[in-house]
Order: structure tokens, then C-alpha cells, then sequence
């Protein structure tokens, strides 16, 4: 039997969300998925802190296998960027930290994966999660972010094993200043 755990992370930085789906012989089901409140946190630094400690904490619960992460996406608000950026690189860090390999996505690859439209709603996305992977809705989150990191998960599992994806693979803090120095030099947010 052939069997690995995905984490799925969706940044944020009021809201991060998790999800992690077993695949066995090549079929996922669902394991838990939830959310890190980040909102009783006023300090910035607590809120990376406490994403460090809590994504340890599943990475240890669950010992996922990869981590699909969301790509932080290009808004007008820069300081908003950057907090996201360092939440995302938090998650990131943990997963480092356990020799977890990482698989970053768009998040318009996902939608696509998912629902065949990059530009599909969170509630699109979440309803065709809920059908794939037969999902009671008692078991629905409220929390939409938690959904998007279930997606992630979902979007690499359906692209394991085919050549590629679009994604972009670390296999350590090494692999990633080598893949993006250009970028880090120039004062660049890799891609």
C-alpha cells in the first residue's frame, strides 16, 4: 500500500489555513483541515512566532510527507505584501526545519485544478472540494482560508507524478536562495 500525507497551507496573516489529505493507491480523502487564529495577536513578531510554533505542531501531529503551499499573490497594498510574504515564509520555515519538501502553487493554479476556472470563487473551490472528496457538511470550516489550504493540498496531489506542474520545488533554504538569487539580489518576492 502506497500511502503519503500532503499539508496544504493557505497564508495569512489574521487567518492561516491548513489542511492535510491522505493518498493511498492514489486515492485522497480528506484527514482534518482548520485555521491558526492570528487575531487576539497584536505584535507582528508574536503572529510569526505563534504560526512557527503552531505549523510545527501539525508538521508533528500529522508528519506530512510535502507541504503545498499557496504563492502569495501581487497586490497594490505593499505592506500588506510583506506581512503575507513573512507569514508564507514562516510555514515555510517549519517545513524546512522537518525535511518537509515544499511545492508552491498560484493561486489561480489551484482554482484551475480544482474547477477548471482560475478565476473560480472560494465558495466554488470549497463546493467542488466538498463533492470530491465527499466532505459532510458538518465537517465544512467556516473559514474559507481553510478550504484554500485543503485545495493546495488537493492541486499537488493531482499533480504528483506528472512532469512539469508549474510548481516551484525547495528542497531546503539552500535550493531556495539557489533558485532565486537572482531575485533576492535585485530586491525581488520570488515568484
Amino acid at each position: 500500500m502506497n500511502e503519503k500525507i500532503i499539508l496544504g497551507i493557505d497564508p495569512g496573516t489574521n487567518i492561516m489555513g491548513y489542511g492535510l489529505l491522505r493518498v493511498v493507491d492514489n486515492k485522497a480523502q480528506m484527514v482534518t483541515m482548520g485555521v491558526i487564529d492570528l487575531r487576539k495577536f497584536e505584535d507582528g513578531y508574536l503572529k510569526l512566532g505563534h504560526i512557527f510554533e503552531r505549523v510545527t505542531g501539525i508538521i508533528d501531529s500529522f508528519l506530512p510527507d510535502e507541504l503545498a503551499i499557496e504563492a502569495p499573490f501581487f497586490g497594490k497594498n505593499v505592506q500588506s505584501m510583506l506581512k503575507l510574504g513573512r507569514a508564507q515564509g514562516v510555514a515555510i520555515a517549519a517545513a524546512i526545519r522537518h525535511s518537509v519538501p515544499i511545492h508552491e502553487y498560484a493561486p489561480m493554479k489551484i482554482k484551475m485544478a480544482l474547477t477548471g476556472n482560475g478565476s473560480a470563487s472560494k465558495e466554488q473551490v470549497a463546493g467542488m472540494l466538498q463533492r470530491l472528496l465527499k466532505i459532510k457538511d458538518e465537517d465544512m470550516n467556516q473559514f474559507m482560508d481553510a478550504t484554500d489550504a485543503l485545495a493546495a493540498a488537493y492541486c499537488h496531489y493531482l499533480q504528483m507524478g506528472r512532469p512539469d506542474t508549474g510548481a516551484t520545488h525547495y528542497k531546503g533554504w539552500k535550493d531556495f536562495v539557489k533558485k532565486n538569487q537572482d531575485k533576492i539580489w535585485k530586491n525581488k518576492t520570488p515568484e
